[in-house]
């Protein structure tokens, strides 16, 4: 698609997107304008202070430097205490099918229904100016912009949570976060604190499992599935109830990096998954995430082997169905990070009719504490501001605060009133007012836990049965390095003690990692295991994968050319990559404009390599980094095509099998083998 034609697709579906249209009142353009002060006044000169003379004191009644500097320093608002460091994307929710038998929900009544959303992808931990690519849980805000009010649907990248009541959070949060003496690590949970929280705490090793699993160093945004961890309750028309968990599922597949590459990226470039996203929404390649849901009766609620309140606990999807309802594709990045992503805020009681809330200890909790976060960060009236405000009317009694825009002229602000004529008026349910689900409720009012909360080995156990070989290696390596960065022995030793309830073999290979004691005991004796725990278990696609192009001058045009060509056609992104920005020259004459350097990128940063070779003025460095490129590439498991200029870069040994290289010389289907082997992305089986 050519970029006049995707721009007028992008201009049609701008002006269908209601939210869209709403946040063009507030988008301010500044270039071309005569620059003012706040006041609308014009300023003649912004480079000096209004000095006595050149060389003299500056002078109080200089109001354009006092505000000018005093907003500077007020610029920022409060962190988020958690999830400060996030991205955001617009997009738009089609509904697959109707929903109406379980849920009265008007986004989700009929096929082919649209809805803005806002979505904000974030890590944990880390500091809003922490890395991207650390170890850690990703959060997911998605704001619906619906005709009955905003949905915040918020969900994490594993399905389990880190404690099964809102009461343990804070401390959680505590162990994990910097210590409060000296405001180290930063965005890690390596360290003693955490360890010696997960020891002392049983029911958090589950949570910590699937952030030592691959799935704690996401790819990117783009391959990241997202739960709802918490159970909500879908209410239908009759006014039938169903306990309800969504999960976001990425179209590209689940897809991560290894702690090696998450690590180096990290110092690379921070903003790797930030960049990722906007970059793959700004040239077309929208990413698109399947909803799921997942639905158990009611009068169900005791019938499996977990606790469906349980938020510390997943539901199979063996046992229980996933039914795909509808898709999102993120197709807008944000015009200003701070004034729509900063200012975003979220929060699981923003509901509509048809969603409603269960029992779950920790959504319980939840519903508590963001408002309080965001009148902290934002103000009273944080909804007001354009990224927040619904898309449908709102009217209440509610009043004044900071960053009031509203400009009320009613007469009275109570209810219920005779002179308003008793309004805003309330609506009743049948008209679209909101409902809670009148669920029989009785007991005795104590501070206690379900007795079936209590079995916390059991499904880390199930997880541990169902990765691979190599994800289980995997997880063995981040617990060996998280653990073996503990400087306390007897929290190493605690930390192994845990693990053997989970895996046997596994806790003693990580207590020789970590030098501690082999733990006594052994793993409960759980055989069952399920594919879809397992990230191996998922689509894979060459589309989006980028190609790093290692080229020089002199190469064949022709069979470059044609290869490039054909990657382009089967949305493969690439980097062609030389000594130098500028031009490179084929020996036919053909020019290729470079996009980076050997020294401006990474391999890391690249899926895979086009290894094309050719000549330099430094023939020696160049060939040097070539080989460097081709090592990383190769030991990280990475696709490697090879043009028949750059063989000598890389060949057989009694050392190397070379799985997953493809090699061009006397290979008509060199494109479809290349393309072929970029999807597959990674070869374990390589030596």
């Amino acid at each position: 698609m050519d970029d006049k034609s995707s721009g007028n697709e992008n201009e049609e579906r701008h002006r269908e997107n209601l939210k869209q249209q709403q946040l063009d009142q507030y988008r301010k353009v500044n270039t071309g304008k005569p620059m003012t002060t706040n006041q609308g006044r014009k300023i003649s000169e912004d480079q000096n202070q209004l000095k006595v003379g050149a060389r003299g004191p500056s002078l109080h009644e200089d109001h354009h430097y006092f505000e000018k500097m005093t907003h500077f320093v007020k610029e920022e608002i409060p962190e988020r205490v958690v999830h400060p460091r996030g991205y955001g994307a617009h997009g738009e929710f089609e509904c697959y099918q109707s929903m109406k038998h379980v849920t009265k929900a008007g986004f989700l009544q009929e096929a082919g229904k649209k809805t803005p959303v806002f979505n904000r992808f974030s890590t944990v931990q880390g500091r809003r100016g922490s890395k991207d690519t650390a170890r850690d849980m990703r959060c997911w805000g998605a704001k619906f912009y619906t005709e009955e009010g905003n949905y915040d649907l918020t969900t994490i990248n594993n399905p389990v949570l880190i404690n099964q009541d809102a009461m343990k959070f804070p401390d959680a949060m505590h162990a994990y976060f910097n210590n409060i003496r000296d405001d180290m690590p930063t965005a890690t949970g390596a360290h003693d604190t955490f360890w010696d929280y997960v020891a002392n705490n049983p029911e958090s090793i589950h949570q910590t499992l699937w952030i030592m699993s691959d799935r704690g160093v996401v790819k990117n945004y783009r391959m990241m599935a997202s739960w709802s961890i918490n159970t909500y309750l879908f209410v239908n028309e009759e006014g039938k109830a169903t306990f309800v968990r969504f999960v976001w599922k990425p179209v590209l597949g689940e897809h991560a990096l290894l702690m090696d590459e998450a690590q180096k990226i990290g110092g690379i470039d921070p903003d790797f998954h930030r960049r990722d996203l906007r970059e793959a929404i700004d040239c077309g390649a929208y990413p698109e995430y399947e909803l799921g849901v997942q639905l158990i009766a009611m009068e169900d609620e005791f019938k499996y082997d977990f606790d469906p309140l349980d938020p510390a606990k997943f539901w199979p999807e063996e046992v229980v169905p996933v039914q795909l309802i509808g898709k999102l594709t993120l197709n807008k990045n944000v015009d200003n990070y701070f004034a729509e992503t900063e200012q975003s805020a979220f929060s699981p009681g923003n509901v509509v009719p048809g969603i409603d809330f269960s029992n779950d200890p920790v959504l319980q909790g939840r519903l508590a504490a963001y408002l309080p976060a965001h009148y902290h960060r934002l103000g009273p009236n944080y909804q007001q501001l354009p990224i927040n405000k619904p898309i449908c009317p709102f009217h209440n009694n509610q009043r004044r605060g900071g960053n009031n825009f509203s400009i009320d002229v009613d007469k009275v602000w109570y209810h219920e009133n005779s002179m308003a004529n008793n309004t805003p008026y309330t609506t009743p349910p049948e008209k679209g007012g909101y409902e809670h689900y009148p669920e029989k409720v009785e007991g005795h009012k104590i501070r206690a836990r379900s007795e079936s909360f209590k079995d916390y080995f059991s499904q880390p156990r199930i997880f541990w049965n169902s990765m691979t070989a190599i994800e289980k290696q995997h997880l063995i390596e981040a617990l060996s390095y998280q653990i073996g960065r503990v400087e306390r022995e007897f929290v190493r030793q605690q930390a192994v003690n845990l693990l053997v309830n989970v895996d046997r073999e596994m806790a003693c290979i990580v207590a020789d990692n970590v030098g501690v004691e082999h733990p006594s005991g052994t793993n409960v004796p759980v055989s069952t295991s399920y594919p879809s725990l397992s990230i191996f278990n998922t689509p894979y696609y060459a589309y989006t994968q980028k190609v790093g192009v290692l080229i020089g001058n002199g190469f064949n045009g022709k069979e470059v050319t044609n290869v490039l060509n054909y990657l382009q056609q089967c949305g493969v992104f690439i980097d062609i990559v030389s000594e130098k920005l500028g031009t490179v020259t084929g020996a036919d004459g053909t020019k290729l404009k470079v996009d980076k350097t050997f020294l401006t990128t990474s391999p890391y940063l690249l899926d895979s390599l086009y290894v094309v070779g050719g000549s330099s003025l430094n023939q020696a460095k160049f060939n040097q980094d070539i080989t460097n490129f081709v090592d990383h590439a190769y030991t990280h498991y990475k696709p490697i095509g090879v043009a028949s200029l750059g063989q000598s870069y890389i060949q057989a040994s009694e050392e190397n099998n070379l799985a997953g290289v493809v090699f061009a010389t006397s290979n008509p289907n060199f494109g479809k083998d290349f393309v072929s082997v970029i999807a597959q992305q990674r070869f374990w089986e390589r030596k």
